[in-house]
């Protein structure tokens, strides 16, 4: 998770696109260059030890865009591959 919110804050589309797994994948991606991401907060974590294949990961990133600030709260889903975290997909909890 730390990985793709810095892959995000520092505009690395190649590394977003690789982490993502390959059955959710977008074709492309275009980042809004206005966003600035700031800071991330992980709320929450099920699973994603070493042992496991799959984890969820619940996060808070803040971010300015066009001088107002804001944040996005998710609920993510990843699972591993070959050794590898793939993030699949994630939910929007109500606030």
């Amino acid at each position: 998770m730390r990985s793709r919110f810095a892959a995000f804050r520092d505009g690395d589309v190649a590394w977003l696109l690789a982490s993502w797994h390959p059955t959710t994948r977008p074709a492309e991606l275009t980042l809004d260059e206005a966003v600035r991401w700031r800071g991330l907060q992980i709320v929450d974590t099920v699973d994603g030890a070493a042992v496991d294949d799959s984890g969820i990961v619940e996060f808070r990133a803040t971010y300015v865009a066009d001088g107002v600030h804001g944040v996005l709260h998710e609920r993510s889903r990843f699972v591993r591959e070959d050794g590898r975290w793939f993030y699949v997909d994630g939910d929007f909890p109500a606030q």
